[in-house]
């Protein structure tokens, strides 16, 4: 059972930023294991739980070994992280719930950090199309102390909505809570209820963005096989080639 994290686990998380290398991370592994490691275990099973009823969703907790294939080039993470979402083949183009605990803390919400054109095109065109409801439900999350974040493009897309303006600025998108490190709830077995009532908040949100990434793909298939059917309507060359 979740009791909270030490500040043991933060401090290590700060460190491995410094000491990000086999020899240290081995001698302090236990560390690792005991205030980092079973404790993000014990927290993914406390937070998901309320979720799991939903179809197709699913929890995991990350391990600190980072993948020597992906940049940064480490060989420890410097955060250690646990999520709640639908499957997916590519986690990054659709939403995930999740909580992230670093040497400066935890954050925690909801994030889409790499959605496709097509996903934020059928997101803006629902924001002003829908007399105002998603725009509602949007502000009502961020008055209960969620932050709007995400990247945004340089050339923000037009927009004749102004509430709505910020929102089409956003080539990817997240909802979320910041605990400092000095953070008592950090430190509290009270932190998983905090975290499902942030999950909760942000749920609409994120069953949206599936189903817009649902549509998005059943649109981008349709036009393959519509396109594969062109292609063999048309005149083929003979099977065997008469020509000397």
């Amino acid at each position: 059972m979740f009791s909270g994290f030490s500040r043991a686990a933060v401090g290590f998380m700060a460190d491995i930023r410094i000491h990000n290398e086999k020899e240290w991370f081995e001698a302090n592994k236990q560390t690792y294991l005991n205030e980092v490691y079973h404790p993000m275990k014990e927290l993914c099973e406390a937070v998901s739980k309320p979720f799991m009823k939903i179809d197709g969703m699913m929890s995991k907790a990350g391990r600190i070994y980072s993948d020597p294939n992906f940049p940064p080039y480490r060989k420890y993470r410097e955060n250690m992280w646990l999520i709640v979402k639908h499957e997916a083949w590519d986690w990054s183009k659709t939403p995930s719930m999740f909580f992230e605990l670093s040497g400066d803390g935890a954050v925690f919400g909801l994030k889409l950090t790499h959605p496709t054109a097509a996903v934020m095109e059928k997101f803006r065109r629902r924001i002003v199309s829908d007399d105002g409801k998603l725009l509602s439900q949007l502000k009502r999350i961020e008055r209960a102390g969620i932050v709007l974040g995400g990247d945004e493009y340089k050339r923000p897309k037009p927009c004749e909505v102004r509430a709505a303006e910020r929102f089409f600025k956003k080539k990817s998108l997240t909802l979320t809570v910041t605990l400092p490190a000095e953070s008592e709830l950090l430190y509290s077995d009270k932190l998983p209820k905090q975290i499902i009532a942030v999950f909760k908040k942000v749920l609409p949100i994120n069953e949206l963005f599936e189903e817009l990434a649902a549509e998005a793909d059943a649109e981008k298939q349709a036009l393959k096989a519509a396109a594969l059917e062109e292609a063999s309507a048309m005149p083929h060359a003979p099977a065997e080639d008469f020509m000397w």
